[in-house]
C-alpha cells in the first residue's frame, strides 16, 4: 500500500512538474477570446449550468430516497 502511495505521489509530482512551463509561456487566453467573439462561450456556459443542475436535482432524488428508506425502518447492512 505504501508502494502505490509512493508511485502515486512520484506520477502526480512529475505532472505538476510538466505542467509548469507550459503556465510560463505568458501567450494570454487566446482560447477564451475565441469562444467570447464567436458567441460559443455562453453555449459552454450553458453546458455547465445544465450539468450543474442535472447533478444537484440527482442529489436531492437521493436524499429523498435515502430518507424514506430510513424512516421504514430498513436494518443497515455494512460488510467489513
Amino acid at each position: 500500500m505504501i508502494k502505490f502511495l509512493k508511485i502515486s505521489l512520484a506520477a502526480i509530482l512529475l505532472m505538476v512538474a510538466g505542467m509548469v512551463p507550459a503556465f510560463a509561456q505568458g501567450t494570454g487566453p487566446q482560447m477564451d477570446d475565441l469562444m467570447h467573439r464567436n458567441g460559443k462561450i455562453y453555449v459552454v456556459v450553458a453546458v455547465l449550468v445544465v450539468i450543474f443542475i442535472g447533478i444537484v436535482l440527482f442529489l436531492i432524488g437521493m436524499e429523498r430516497r435515502v430518507s424514506r428508506l430510513e424512516k421504514q425502518g430498513v436494518p443497515k447492512t455494512v460488510k467489513p
